[in-house]
């Protein structure tokens, strides 16, 4: 009898696809590989980028290599951003490719654009800020100010003029050679924004990227919107010019005279800081007839400036914002006209204390659809009984008005047989025992309703009986005692 060891023999596992393929010496499947590696090598490449071999010194296959570049750009679009930034690092072609990706950036060293690094890297910019590069603040200092508009590392020696001075700013002719090097490297542009433009910059931009569309000057001057009559495409224009502790310049009418007749397809316009007057608002309402959003922020406008808004023939939507006096004097109200095609009025951390002055605002904004009332100081019952005008109401936002009662908002909010939204956040002085049964009626009726009062107010009553906030409550003793 044989010897036996008394254990079966074990079976060979069965070669898959992936055996036969890679282990087959045959001079077919070379003649295939080979052949899909030429039809790789003829597809187009991006700015010279070179092809993976298809054997690494480990003996393994990249069959990426296989695939042309345009075909891997259109996988990694389906990816999300934050994994392109792993796979620019798994070879050279994947980290050239990945900056094709990128349409959009928030540049923080000039030098990146200075040195042409910047259109190297990423040829598809259409979006790119430059705010913050055009400062030579300390990147490794650890205070940093933050504004609405800009956030900037500051020294904490300081001057008393504001924390962008003169002596903070890049040169000129450096911003003017760097936005020639990004015009010409970035043709395709879209968005820009930038601090302290001059003419000779701006109109490079506007000479080589005829797609731009919006524009973001900060620390703005009446010379500098001249070049802005070359953006032939331009839509939406934010101009900065003065920001309190931040920095000072002028716009004024001239500025406001020469941006009226050099962008006359301006859609949306944002005034942040600015001075004028009527004969500044009343030329960007006749020469732009596109215009359909204007925004008004902590503006330094002499008075009247508000007279002028009727010569905006088809303004949809008006925001003001920050300002601590809407005009000083919009003169007699017979006088004024109206805005027939203004659709959304909103009123943000303002300072409404004249009633004259709001009275006439409303009236202008007689047609309205929309209201939106934010943090404005000073928005008693009287006051917001100027709203009463507009009649054509169909929703209405108060958010932070802690002096308007539930019996000033019932006097108003009933004479508008159109109301269908109404949201009420944060007023403290409403209370839900205040209310009137006429305007509780009112809100079982509305399509969209949000009523929200004081959160504080709203927190003591869900902890009532619960023991916690007071004075040496249960859960400050001891166990045992």
């Amino acid at each position: 009898m044989p010897f036996s060891t008394g254990t079966t023999p074990r079976r060979k596992k069965p070669l898959g696809w992936p055996d036969l393929w890679f282990k087959d010496k045959s001079n077919s499947l070379k003649h295939v590989v080979f052949k899909m590696q030429l039809d790789s090598l003829k597809s187009p490449r991006i700015r010279g980028a070179k092809t993976l071999a298809l054997d690494s010194p480990l003996g393994h296959v990249d069959l990426t290599s296989l695939l042309s570049d345009e075909l891997l750009l259109r996988i990694f679009s389906k990816l999300s951003q934050s994994q392109w930034n792993a796979n620019s690092l798994v070879c050279k072609r994947w980290f050239a490719l990945s900056g094709w990706l990128r349409s959009s950036i928030k540049l923080l060293d000039w030098s990146f654009l200075e040195s042409g690094r910047l259109v190297s890297r990423f040829p598809n910019l259409t979006d790119v800020d430059l705010a913050s590069s055009c400062l030579e603040s300390p990147k490794n200092c650890g205070i940093v100010l933050s504004h609405s508009f800009l956030s900037v590392h500051i020294d904490p020696d300081f001057s008393d003029g504001g924390f962008i001075s003169e002596e903070v700013l890049l040169p000129s002719d450096m911003i003017d050679e760097g936005l020639k090097i990004l015009a010409r490297g970035c043709p395709n542009l879209r968005r820009l924004a930038l601090i302290a433009a001059t003419e000779t910059g701006l109109s490079s931009v506007a000479a080589l990227c005829p797609t731009l569309q919006e524009l973001e000057l900060h620390r703005c001057t009446d010379s500098s919107l001249r070049a802005l009559a070359a953006c032939e495409n331009l839509q939406i224009l934010r101009v900065i010019g003065c920001i309190d502790g931040f920095y000072d310049s002028v716009v004024s009418d001239i500025g406001l005279t020469i941006l009226a007749h050099g962008c006359r397809r301006l859609v949306k316009l944002e005034l942040i800081g600015c001075e004028g007057s009527y004969a500044g608002i009343s030329a960007i309402g006749k020469c732009c007839p596109m215009l359909e959003e204007l925004t008004i922020c902590n503006h330094r406008m002499d008075a009247g400036w508000l007279a002028a808004l009727p010569f905006c023939g088809n303004l949809k939507t008006l925001r003001v914002q920050r300002c601590r006096k809407i005009d000083n004097d919009p003169g007699p109200l017979e006088h004024l006209g109206s805005c027939p095609t203004l659709e959304k009025l909103q009123l943000q951390m303002c300072h409404l204390r004249d009633k004259e002055i709001l009275y006439a605002l409303f009236m202008m904004c007689e047609a309205v659809k929309e209201i939106e009332l934010q943090d404005c100081w000073g928005l008693d019952n009287e006051m917001f009984s100027a709203a009463s005008i507009c009649r054509r109401v169909k929703s209405l936002s108060l958010q932070g008005c802690s002096l308007l009662t539930a019996e000033g908002l019932e006097s108003v909010v009933l004479s508008w047989k159109e109301l269908q939204r109404l949201r009420v956040v944060s007023c403290k002085s409403m209370k839900d025992t205040e209310v009137a049964p006429a305007l509780s009626s009112l809100f079982s009726v509305l399509k969209e309703f949000k009523w929200q009062l004081d959160s504080r107010a709203v927190l003591a009553s869900s902890l009532a009986g619960t023991g916690i906030g007071s004075r040496g409550g249960r859960f400050f003793k001891r166990a045992g005692l």
